[in-house]
């Protein structure tokens, strides 16, 4: 019989690439990782493996295995469920993959409610960029992943996820409130030659944000750039420089900086993602009830 352990691993080399991927995904040495394959391919007795360069690719009879694999690894999840799902009380552990402006708007309120309701339960929380935590959510590192999408952008889609929409918010330009600040605008189009603040290149907020001002006729000055959104608020508010803000990140509270409307009003989608097989498990379930409950007013 084969064993689902080693499964597994052929999984994860599959969707990391290499094997040293896996061993820090599953906190096991490289070696152990390669072992454990070459005791799979004595198991099956075909060659699962093959070298190309430094690296090694599954063949065509490990990627039927896999497919397999990923199959049984559902009904893993599913029998979980159901047992879970037969106490009166929640409990386990429940790991979430989140965005910075929602772990700020949305996770703590989240997070009393549960503890409120469901004492027993156990609740992970982990900053994600929205693309890593869908990915990891795929992979089982994770259960579930809250994450966002931007107007007129779509995200890849993953066979094995469902996805339920939390919230939608406004994203407005913010430049500093004081009337003689040094960094001053009415529109977007005004900010050109101004100093920016964005998130880093290749997030979907960096991406989105510069479609914008190219849009508006100029490219923007990007002088700061960082993934932490209370620095965007400091950088904007203190008067050294603009950028797009979402309504999520004051969480309820009064705005510190000027808004100012964007052309056709912008709202970004903030969503929820888990395996299907494992959506109906109790932790999740009362995970996603907590956090619709936790959606501040936008």
């Amino acid at each position: 019989m084969l064993d689902v352990r080693k499964l597994r691993l052929l999984l994860e080399l599959q969707a990391r690439g290499t094997v040293t991927g896996v061993a820090q995904a599953l906190s096991y040495s490289p070696s152990s990782v390669s072992q454990q394959l070459a005791a799979l391919e004595k198991e099956t007795g075909v060659q699962l493996l093959q070298k190309v360069g430094r690296r090694v690719q599954l063949t065509s009879q490990a990627e039927i295995l896999v497919r397999h694999t990923a199959d049984i690894l559902d009904l893993l999840d599913l029998a979980e469920s159901d047992l879970a799902a037969s106490p009166t009380t929640v409990t386990g552990v429940v790991r979430v993959a989140v965005f910075q402006s929602a772990a700020h708007a949305i996770v703590p309120r989240a997070l009393s409610i549960l503890a409120g309701e469901y004492p027993d339960l156990r609740v992970e929380i982990t900053e994600r960029e929205p693309e890593r935590g869908l990915f990891e959510v795929a992979a089982r590192d994770f259960d579930l992943v809250i994450a966002e999408q931007y107007p007129g952008s779509t995200r890849g889609l993953r066979a094995g996820l469902d996805r339920v929409e939390l919230a939608t918010d406004a994203i407005r330009l913010a430049t500093p409130e004081a009337p003689d600040a040094r960094v001053r605008a009415t529109s977007l189009a005004e900010t050109a030659g101004l100093p920016w603040v964005m998130e880093p290149q290749g997030t979907a907020a960096r991406t989105w944000a510069v479609q914008r001002c190219r849009e508006a006729g100029f490219e923007p000055d990007v002088r700061y750039e960082t993934a932490d959104l209370i620095a965007h608020i400091r950088l904007i508010r203190s008067g050294n420089a603009v950028g797009l803000l979402p309504d999520l990140v004051w969480a309820g509270e009064q705005p510190s900086v000027r808004l100012i409307e964007l052309p056709g009003s912008p709202r970004r989608t903030v969503f929820t993602s888990a395996r299907r097989s494992s959506a109906s498990r109790p932790g999740v379930v009362a995970c996603r009830d907590a956090l619709s409950r936790a959606v501040p007013l936008l």
